[in-house]
């Protein structure tokens, strides 16, 4: 059997887009004389679709859809994923389904069974699971057809399942010679490795081929890296298309050998920049803006948020600002404009000096500029913010906002100021991460200014000030941070780790404190396993003591 693995950036809700992106694949994959073509989880309504699933307008677009693909395509048999109705009387009303179809005939339906609900998966929330596992004979062969989570529970990766059941193994008790996996498998640094080692274990394992559609492209928060792949019955890989970008590859199983494989990243680092970019341009085209605007302040955060955005949307829709302060160094100044001119971006220049003490001067006595305390440094912050929202309100533009995730974590950040955005860009990329990606951006050429990469870290809201007159080192705090928001580790193993527990208490407590702030903050794109959002879940009114 000759198989062609589409995988296509869907945009949720968008029936004639993404119909339209199947029909054309479909004709390209017929062109080169494929039995079959397989498109990734869900990609008639695009996903996730979150609370759209409980407009019944929605679902029966989603089934018309459907229908229209199948009129259109012809001489292809096509595997693909939709949102079906659960006719029973009890359980939840929909079914995350796929089918296979032919000239306009539906051949095979299937349920997925695994439904996760954890990290920014909620399908418990709509979906009823699947009731069966069971093979269908199609063109010599016999598949066994599963759903993205459906093949995430082989019990020698996995040591403490989540499931109960394994379909995979279900389905090859059942005489399945080849596995399909339909999928919308989320992004994260580090992941794309273990998915691959995942399936090509399960292929190997079970002595059968092993397709895999996966998602690409941006919808919210969340991105989808495609990586689509396809593994022989050793578990040797032998189709893989590219990663963040649309693509389609082709197996062909009936001749030994035969391999397509497309060029992936090629370091860690090399993976997150290109899901920032396409995290950027996918939330801003899809929400129906084209131009950005990023607040610039001569350091490190601004100026990577600006390279991604001229990355993802061309220098012509992207435009700067840089709102310098009493206390603005001249290395920024000079920093600033260098780096506008390296990429070719219009550089707006507007002194916040008259604005701020016009503020200090109603708000005094209390207020002063000699030695600028937090409601100084604050307000700062808040005049920049209200800046950006009038350029965006006055040309459409969308504000990028340019804080990381190590800020964040601690609320080194102003709600109403430097927080304001449409898109945080880079709010789960720690700051040492920040610095590899600026440094990567520069292998190529020189594009950031050394003195960016090479000055300490400032807000510059008051004289001589640096980061780390208020935070550990980053090397030091990104490494705390990660034990703590991603691995989930307690006081006392963070502790054990070797930190002191002094600085880690401090920590722990300035993230438990500023949940409030993460509540307020735009959206950011998700590249790590556990990214602030809607993937992490924490009450705002608490009382916790992790000792």
């Amino acid at each position: 059997m000759k198989i062609a693995i589409a995988q296509i950036n869907p945009i949720i809700g968008d029936f004639s887009h993404n119909c339209n992106r199947m029909i054309s694949c479909s004709e390209k994959a017929r062109t080169r004389n494929c039995d079959l073509i397989v498109f990734s989880e869900l990609v008639i309504p695009g996903y996730p679709p979150r609370d759209l699933l409980e407009k019944a307008d929605f679902i029966q677009s989603n089934l018309e859809a459907l229908q229209y693909v199948m009129e259109q395509v012809k001489g292809i048999g096509v595997i693909c994923g939709f949102v079906e109705k659960n006719p029973a009387d009890q359980g939840n009303p929909l079914f995350n389904a796929a089918v296979l179809f032919e000239d306009g005939v539906i051949l095979h339906n299937v349920r997925k069974r695994l439904l996760p609900t954890y990290d920014v998966f909620d399908e418990r929330r709509y979906f009823e699971p699947g009731g069966e596992s069971r093979v269908f004979a199609y063109k010599g062969r016999k598949i066994g057809l599963t759903i993205c989570e459906d093949v995430w529970n082989d019990q020698d990766i996995f040591q403490k399942r989540i499931y109960s059941i394994d379909p995979v193994e279900l389905l090859v008790q059942d005489g399945a010679d080849l596995i399909i996996n339909l999928s919308a498998s989320v992004y994260h640094a580090g992941k794309s490795d273990f998915r691959a080692h995942l399936l090509g274990s399960i292929a190997g394992k079970y002595g059968v081929p092993l397709i895999y559609a996966n998602q690409v492209g941006g919808n919210d928060s969340v991105l989808f890296d495609g990586s689509s792949m396809a593994f022989d019955s050793s578990g040797a890989k032998i189709a893989q298309a590219t990663d963040f970008e649309e693509d389609m590859v082709v197996v062909d199983l009936n001749i030994p050998g035969s391999r397509e494989i497309h060029p992936v990243s090629e370091s860690q680092t090399a993976s997150v920049l290109k899901a920032l970019v396409t995290g950027t341009r996918d939330y801003v085209k899809k929400c129906g803006f084209s131009r950005t605007v990023v607040g610039l302040s001569g350091g490190i955060d601004s100026a990577l948020t600006l390279v991604i955005a001229k990355m993802a949307l061309g220098r012509e829709n992207v435009s700067s600002v840089f709102m310098p302060s009493p206390y603005t160094s001249v290395d920024n100044y000079e920093d600033t404009a260098e780096l506008c001119r390296r990429l070719d971006i219009e550089l707006t220049t507007i002194p916040i000096d008259g604005i701020f003490r016009e503020f200090t001067s109603v708000l005094s006595p209390g207020f002063k500029t000699d030695d600028p305390g937090i409601a100084e440094q604050n307000i700062q912050a808040r005049i920049r913010g209200t800046l950006l929202m009038a350029i965006s309100n006055m040309n459409g533009s969308l504000v990028l906002s340019t804080g990381n995730k190590s800020e964040l974590a601690v609320g080194y950040c102003t709600l109403y100021g430097d927080m304001n955005g449409g898109l945080a860009v880079i709010s789960d990329v720690p700051k040492t991460l920040v610095y590899d990606l600026a440094r990567y951006v520069n292998t190529s050429s020189p594009i950031i200014p050394e003195r960016i990469l090479d000055k300490a870290p400032s807000a510059e809201l008051k004289p001589d000030q640096t980061d780390q007159d208020d935070l550990p080192p980053y090397e030091l705090l990104d490494a705390i941070l990660k034990a703590s928001i991603e691995d989930i580790k307690t006081f006392d193993q963070i502790v054990r780790m070797g930190f002191d527990p002094v600085i880690v208490r401090d920590i722990l407590s300035r993230i438990d404190r500023n949940e409030y702030k993460r509540n307020q903050a735009a959206p950011g794109l998700k590249v790590t396993s556990k990214a602030f959002g809607y993937g992490r879940r924490y009450p705002l009114a608490k009382k916790a003591n992790d000792e």
